[in-house]
């Protein structure tokens, strides 16, 4: 019976690299290998991702493929930190109530182009102790810590103001993303959210709720939330300066 190519040695997989890094032409790099597993997974989502489908998709030889990624764990880590890094926050804005709102819409914008990777967003860094995660997720923290406490807010607060923006933005997307509407072709809101379901006398709002629920624009709930969500902290939170900021 012949080797599993899974327990070659590294000596072997070496030799694999020298010579065209296995199937494939010329030299492969983690960011090629991170770039065709976040292409799987916006695809197939994260149970059509395994380490052998992506050696296939970069071409090489599944051992080439662990001398960039240990295992798959370190992929989805990956993954995650490959759409973190498209996330930018500008520290010098003077106006930090606008540059959260640009933040907030641009991770919108992010998880509804890479919806199967949400929940990589919300749950990889969490299971990462702050000081072992890549730069690429802990830059957008160290950078709103540097607008808000430029704003004059405490370290503890600008900390605060992040956990909870960030907190909204997880609940916020993941509600959108859900599948609401269980018979598109209805035309009766109660029908096609299949509302009609629940028992009327029990669940009299929800029932009532059908037109708002099913006319839910996710864009314009985000702004709302926002709204209250940021407002409450400017005016909850004390600041070192006494400068007033714009809210538009």
């Amino acid at each position: 019976m012949g080797e599993s190519p899974n327990r070659r040695t590294r000596s072997e997989a070496d030799k694999a690299g020298s010579a065209g890094e296995g199937r494939g032409e010329g030299p492969v790099t983690r960011a090629a290998v991170l770039a065709a597993a976040l292409e799987i997974v916006d695809r197939d989502g994260v149970e059509g991702l395994s380490m052998r489908r992506l050696a296939e998709a970069v071409r090489r030889d599944p051992m080439v493929i662990y001398r960039h990624v240990p295992n798959k764990a370190a992929v989805l880590d990956g993954v995650a930190e490959v759409v973190f890094a498209e996330l930018s926050v500008d520290a010098t804005d003077p106006d930090w109530m606008a540059q959260l709102r640009l933040v907030a819409n641009d991770f919108r914008r992010l998880a509804l182009a890479h919806p199967r990777v949400v929940p990589l967003l919300v749950t990889r860094p969490l299971g990462t102790p702050l000081g072992l995660r890549p730069l690429a997720v802990l830059r957008p923290l160290e950078d709103m810590l540097t607008l808000l406490t430029r704003a004059g807010f405490s370290g503890p607060d600008a900390l605060h103001i992040y956990r909870a923006l960030f907190g909204f933005l997880y609940g916020h997307v993941f509600n959108e993303l859900q599948e609401m509407v269980e018979n598109p072709d209805e035309t009766d809101d109660l029908l096609r959210l299949g509302l009609y379901r629940l028992p009327i006398g029990e669940f009299p709002l929800l029932r009532g709720l059908a037109p708002a629920l099913a006319e839910y624009d996710g864009g314009a709930e985000l702004e709302r939330g926002l709204e209250i969500l940021l407002n409450g902290l400017d005016a909850t939170l004390p600041r070192g300066d006494s400068n007033p900021v714009s809210t538009a």
